[in-house]
């Protein structure tokens, strides 16, 4: 696709970026296929190959327009595109490149942007955790529009307290441990039972991955470098073998790191080195089959639906080693239909694009249910609580249950 940056963009990372990702697309339309909001919409323009065409068009100098702004906001960054595209074309990428460029000359309404703020400095603050407490206290009193983003409160079971020669460092997250502190807890107890000790380090946060999505770009690059700093003191003495980043949508962005910082002299070695550590905890528990078999105290008859989530099988391309290892553990697991698309969680899309993203989840809990699980296991806190609001069946992440079958 022959591509003619406007002096604005010419030159710059971004610009180079682009023009080099947008060259790869042969307009070939495969990706609209699996793209979820077309699938709803039927709007070239709600699909991956429009989306690049505004993006190039705004590129190459054209004004854009709050239409423009609307149709990549509609955009889940699923990724499933890029699954499906024979080009290799790094579409996630280029959408958040575009989203910076449109957001830069179309104003949002003030109401759209005080959500915004409110989303990408509420989710990430330290206070998260206390207001969602409160929030679960006085859940009646919270606007319905919220409700079913404050889930029940669940206790965490205790954090492992043996020291093992082997060590990985974890990733706590910013919502994770507010909304299900019992996943980062299961975690730590299953790499225990291995002989790994999970460490978390002071200072570390939020992934930058809200931020990234918000058009917040030099935020989310403030996030990383903040995450870096606390990592660094283990990673450079080589203590770690790994960063085991437990929510998937964290895990795409963590391994990441060293793109998004390439051009930060300060900070492009450390971010290499940081996304070279960066593991999903399948990559780090598929060689322990054995081990977990062997370690194993129950093995529930229970049908289980595995739903995986986007960031772990478009933005890892890891989705079906899950399903695999619990299989070969013995458990008896299905794979819905439409497994390759977005349950509508997609981090703060659920909030930002709450009508699609409900359309998404009932067509997503629709195929669950016809495979008749008696619990739904998925690897990311925001399609857990997501889904959960939509069903009375049990969500949990993959290593709580796993968890629970090495202790019971």
């Amino acid at each position: 696709m022959e591509t003619r940056l406007s002096p604005e963009f010419a030159g710059t990372p971004d610009g180079q970026q682009a023009e080099s990702i947008l060259r790869a697309c042969v307009h070939c339309g495969f990706c609209t296929a699996t793209c979820p909001t077309y699938q709803l919409l039927g709007d070239e323009l709600d699909g991956p190959r429009g989306r690049i065409y505004l993006i190039k068009q705004v590129l190459e100098g054209a004004a854009p327009t709050r239409s423009t702004q609307r149709h990549l906001d509609r955009c889940l960054t699923c990724r499933n595109c890029e699954t499906t595209c024979p080009s290799g074309v790094a579409y996630g990428q280029l959408v958040d490149i575009g989203r910076r460029a449109v957001d830069a000359k179309v104003q949002r309404p003030m109401a759209e942007r005080a959500k915004r703020w409110a989303l990408k400095e509420g989710l990430t603050s330290p206070l998260f955790g206390t207001a969602m407490k409160l929030g679960q206290t006085l859940k009646p009193l919270v606007p319905k529009s919220l409700q079913e983003k404050v889930p029940p409160a669940t206790p965490a079971s205790p954090w492992p307290t043996r020291e093992h020669a082997r060590k990985v460092l974890m990733l706590a997250g910013c919502v994770q441990p507010a909304m299900a502190p019992n996943i980062n807890a299961a975690t730590a107890r299953v790499l225990d039972a291995l002989g790994v000790q999970a460490l978390v380090a002071e200072g570390a946060g939020c992934c930058g991955a809200i931020r990234q999505h918000l058009s917040d770009h030099d935020g989310a690059l403030a996030d990383m470098r903040r995450n870096i700093d606390a990592w660094w003191p283990l990673v450079q003495r080589g203590m770690v073998e790994a960063i085991v980043v437990n929510a998937s949508g964290c895990g795409v962005l963590v391994k990441d790191y060293g793109h998004e910082l390439q051009h930060d002299p300060a900070y492009a070695d450390k971010a290499a080195r940081v996304s070279a550590l960066a593991r999903d905890p399948i990559e780090f528990l598929a060689a322990h089959g054995q081990q977990i078999s062997a370690k194993l105290k129950r093995k529930p008859a229970e049908n289980l639906a595995w739903h995986p989530p986007c960031t772990l099988q478009h933005g890892q391309r890891l989705g079906g080693q899950v399903e695999s290892l619990l299989r070969g553990l013995g458990f008896s697991v299905s794979l819905p239909a439409e497994s390759h698309l977005c349950c509508g969680s997609a981090g703060t899309y659920s909030v930002l694009q709450a009508d699609l993203s409900k359309q998404l989840r009932e067509r997503k809990l629709k195929h669950l249910a016809h495979v008749a699980p008696q619990r739904i296991l998925s690897a990311n806190i925001g399609c857990i609580q997501h889904l959960q609001a939509g069903t009375t069946m049990p969500v949990q992440h993959w290593l709580e249950f796993l968890d629970e079958a090495l202790r019971n």
